[in-house]
């Protein structure tokens, strides 16, 4: 009788014979030792309760809340989710599909596939429609972990309005000098949260496993560490007042201790253009403490564990299922905050991808759950009626050799054998609740209906059908600086915005608009806002 080898657990650290013991804390993330984490991107540190939850601010208070600074909703950009699978994650062929120069369905030669970990029977070209799954317009392997994982998830209906696009990309393996994280970008190109700027799930100038590109970096709004859902409830504190009178006694109080200091400060003379900046800080903040009672005086309201969306019967991850996996309860605290606006974009670090261990289900049990996580944010967004960008990226990838994992469970697939960085790829889905977003220069969502030129926006940049990313196909194809400006470009179309890009990022390596015009998946869904879709 076979014997097969066990495959280790998800969270299960990985011992490699091919790497030195793990020392920094990007290696230990890569290879499971230390749990991936959480960042966020979002605004000043106010609007975590629905409007629907507020005490209400009397007329004179709120009306200066805009001269304060001080954004109840947020920019109202489109949420931003990404996703840092640490340590060089298998995305292209088994789980995205990317083709040659035609686009994703330009097939790569049998050898190509084999190294991306498909053998001869569960290759694209095996089957007409067998291996092709387009379920969220993004062409996937039906046989794609990560697609499973999405799938359990997501609802029909959140499926026909998601689309996405794949980046033929490599970077390289294993290493922290990969500037992969777009946080910074995503901030500047306008998104921004009314609770938090940046949070991360590790002590990084990032917050997250791969380093942010430094030309985009701003001390400012260097991210700070968050792990669960605790941390989102401790986000806001607002004294002992709301324990001793109601909430909206509360906020009356606030608002009077604004009034009486502003009548004071109406008699202190000011010399100079300083001596007004301080008496109107003063002022705004005794605004802000109004508004933080008005809008946080039930920390409960902002709970993760209390979303019935989130957890439990009718959420998006089951009771058991939150309470034993850490990866699920910190996937939860990114989307409550960043689709409701409370933030701006959010990274989760998701550690262990680099599972070359010779055999096939460690990897897909790893691709699995991310998928669940990943579908869970765009079911969230969904059931918030929300749009919202996906991008998923890793630093590096990794080869098959061809031999084949015999354990059943494996599912005929070929082992994972090593690091590889020319077969790396990113992707990004975007789901929109008013129509499936389209191909650039196209009129139609359906899949079946996209044309030869519309199929490059779908995949950006290509491979050789070697299975290797053709380093000249795109900008971003050989530039993990350039990758990360392209999905920033792409965020901004969404908001019909492309146009701006040059003037924020005047130093990008893009090109003019008709190379930008080639980066560009799709056309816009809103008007600048989220509160313009477009129809």
């Amino acid at each position: 009788m076979a014997k097969y080898k066990a495959p280790l657990h998800p969270d299960a650290p990985l011992l490699l014979n091919s790497h030195r013991r793990p020392m920094t804390r990007r290696e230990l993330i890569a290879q499971g030792f230390v749990a991936g984490g959480i960042t966020l991107a979002g605004g000043s540190l106010f609007s975590l309760l629905s409007p629907s939850a507020l005490a209400s601010l009397s007329t004179d208070i709120s009306d200066k809340r805009a001269e304060c600074g001080i954004a109840s909703q947020g920019a109202g950009k489109i949420p931003f989710i990404c996703f840092d699978l640490a340590g060089g994650a298998n995305i292209a062929g088994s789980n995205v599909l990317v083709g040659q120069k035609g686009g994703q369905l330009d097939l790569l030669s049998a050898a190509g596939y084999s190294k991306q970990g498909l053998p001869a029977a569960m290759t694209p070209a095996s089957s007409t429609t067998n291996f092709v799954d387009q379920t969220l317009g993004l062409a996937f392997h039906a046989d794609s972990a990560m697609l499973k994982g999405i799938k359990t998830r997501v609802s029909v209906n959140t499926s026909l309005m998601t689309n996405g696009a794949v980046i033929a990309a490599r970077s390289e393996n294993d290493t922290g000098n990969n500037p992969h994280n777009p946080m910074y970008g995503i901030n500047k190109a306008g998104a921004d949260g009314s609770l938090l700027t940046l949070i991360g799930s590790v002590n990084s100038d990032s917050g997250g496993n791969s380093m942010s590109p430094a030309m985009m970096m701003d001390p400012e709004v260097r991210p700070t560490k968050i792990d669960n859902p605790g941390d989102v409830k401790g986000l806001i504190d607002v004294g002992d007042l709301v324990s001793l009178m109601s909430q909206q006694d509360t906020v009356s109080v606030m608002e009077s201790m604004y009034r009486i200091s502003d009548a004071k400060l109406k008699y202190v003379k000011t010399g100079t253009t300083r001596d007004a900046e301080l008496k109107e800080m003063i002022r705004c903040g005794y605004i802000k403490s109004a508004d933080i009672a008005d809008r946080f005086g039930d920390p409960s309201s902002i709970s993760v564990v209390a979303d019935d969306n989130i957890v439990g019967p009718k959420g998006v991850f089951s009771q058991a299922e939150f309470d034993t996996d850490s990866e699920f309860r910190k996937t939860a605290s990114v989307m409550k905050l960043v689709v409701n606006g409370y933030a701006g974009a959010g990274t989760i670090t998701m550690g262990g991808f680099d599972y070359h261990t010779g055999d096939r289900i460690t990897g897909e049990q790893r691709d699995e759950r991310a998928g669940k996580c990943i579908g869970a944010c765009l079911e969230y967004a969904a059931r918030l009626n929300k749009p919202i960008m996906i991008y998923v990226f890793s630093d590096g990838s990794v080869f098959s050799n061809g031999m084949i994992d015999t354990n059943p469970a494996a599912g005929g697939k070929s082992q994972w054998t090593g690091d590889d960085q020319q077969t790396a790829s990113a992707f990004f889905l975007v789901f929109n609740p008013t129509k499936r977003p389209i191909l650039l220069g196209g009129t139609s969502s359906d899949p079946a209906t996209i044309t030869a030129a519309q199929s490059t926006h779908q995949q950006l940049g290509y491979m050789r059908a070697s299975g290797d990313v053709e380093t000249s196909s795109s900008p971003a194809a050989n530039n993990v600086n350039l990758l990360v400006e392209t999905v920033i470009l792409n965020y901004m179309a969404l908001h019909g915005e492309q146009g701006e890009f040059s003037n924020k990022f005047t130093r990008n390596g893009l090109g003019g608009s008709v190379m930008m015009d080639k980066l560009t998946a799709f056309q816009k869904i809103c008007d600048g806002v989220i509160d313009k879709p477009v129809s």
